[in-house]
């Protein structure tokens, strides 16, 4: 049986993480995943003047995070975006047609 949903994805400064979570929680997301990101973008280019792709030092993240609704993910990208996206780099980004496959627990 599949399940449709909205995937939301934040890039943005590691040290957000905590944060980011607390937003995500707050909103009524059921869960997220987060993987180290690197690369460039207009205002994060590490002092070395290198993309990070290829460093075990990430200092970015990526969020990706499955709603079952596009409101909840525009939800959590406002908040995150009126936070921090002012002082920190970041992006976020929606896929707005997706099916969830085995989604007993989503």
């Amino acid at each position: 049986m599949t399940q449709q949903a909205t995937k939301l994805v934040i890039v943005t400064e590691k040290l957000l993480l905590k944060k980011i979570v607390q937003i995500i929680d707050e909103v009524g997301a059921t869960g997220y995943t987060v993987v180290p990101a690197g690369g460039k973008g207009s205002r994060n280019l590490p002092s070395s003047g290198q993309p990070t792709v290829s460093s075990d030092n990430f200092s970015n993240i990526k969020f990706e995070v499955l709603t079952p609704n596009r409101d909840m993910a525009v939800k959590i990208s406002d908040e995150v975006a009126a936070q921090f996206f002012d002082d920190y780099s970041g992006i976020a980004y929606l896929c707005d047609v997706m099916e969830i496959l085995h989604a007993h627990s989503f």
